[in-house]
């Protein structure tokens, strides 16, 4: 039997078998068709499959991954455009560690200004927060 049947092409993949059949619903990979009922998938679905959580774990989303793979399939691509994405990736990378280094430090000043006793109405962690919700702005996501 030439191929691998799912259980097998996720192992080879590293992945599970529901990630398999995720990646075909979200058109990652295509579904095999096979004669006789059988799906068998072929050795590029494994590396298609590595392709993609190898890129997840660099931060790429499945809708970036699915541009990466249209881009690496494309005959008129070139690293260039490879390139481009890497650093419209890095660059998203470095604005989220900016946006968490923000948060870091609100929160370490909040949790300096909290003495850890009396009651919760005088947390300032509390009145805080509590301040934040009732007065809904530009981050409220509602």
């Amino acid at each position: 039997m030439a191929g691998r049947t799912i259980a097998k092409a996720a192992s080879a993949a590293g992945v599970n078998v529901e990630t398999i059949r995720y990646y075909e619903r979200r058109g990652l990979i295509e579904q095999p068709r096979s004669p006789g009922g059988y799906r068998t998938y072929p050795d590029e679905t494994v590396r298609r499959v590595r392709f993609v959580k190898r890129a997840q774990r660099l931060g790429f989303s499945l809708r970036e991954i699915r541009e990466l793979l249209a881009l690496r399939a494309g005959r008129t691509s070139t690293s260039e455009s490879f390139r481009r994405k890497a650093e419209a990736k890095v660059a998203e990378i470095d604005a989220k560690i900016r946006e968490l280094r923000a948060m870091r430090k609100a929160l370490e000043a909040l949790a300096v200004s909290c003495p850890g006793t009396g009651p919760l109405e005088w947390c300032p962690i509390l009145r805080s927060l509590d301040a934040e919700a009732d007065s809904p702005g530009k981050d409220d996501k509602r």
